[in-house]
């Protein structure tokens, strides 16, 4: 057990140091920036960064009204003042395209759907004139399975989508 104590402070210790390591932004011959966390390639120029500051969420619930003042009416995440607004009109004509374009492609993959099941032919479609050996058209029949499943899939999430709107 006395083993395991300075494995342990060791692990954190490792974890702090990595959570304040440098920074570089590498520029290469195209100029294209990326940022690294070694500085060893040439280009690179190390960054400075200021401090995290890491707040639990529990800190800004009971600031305030615990010590007698009223705890602020401001939500934590507030729109920006400047922030764009849209007037209801102009939200419901976007809402209704939204719910066309929904629809419509529910009608394709559903179109899709059918095709794919009619080729499919439960199971046992028709060979082709290039699967001579039965490994082509057994994948063929799986790949064809794999499309049917993915587009039953996306129809579920597309009906999902319709039922979210109001």
């Amino acid at each position: 057990m006395k083993l395991l104590l300075p494995g342990f402070l060791l692990l954190a210790a490792v974890g702090m140091a990595h959570a304040q390591s440098e920074v570089f932004l590498c520029v290469d011959q195209n100029g294209v920036k990326e940022y690294k966390n070694t500085g060893d390639t040439k280009g690179c120029k190390r960054v400075s960064l200021p401090p995290l500051t890491v707040t639990s969420p529990s800190a800004g619930k009971s600031s305030g009204a615990g010590a007698g003042g009223a705890a602020s009416s401001k939500p934590a995440t507030a729109t920006p003042p400047d922030f764009p607004k849209v007037d209801n009109g102009t939200q419901k004509a976007r809402d209704n395209d939204r719910r066309q374009i929904l629809q419509d492609e529910l009608k394709n993959e559903q179109q899709r759907l059918a095709n794919l099941k009619k080729d499919y032919n439960d199971g046992t479609p028709e060979r082709q004139g290039n699967e001579h050996n039965y490994a082509k058209y057994q994948e063929r029949v799986a790949s064809m399975k794999e499309d049917i499943s993915r587009s039953e899939k996306n129809i579920d999430a597309l009906n999902r989508e319709l039922s979210n709107l109001k």
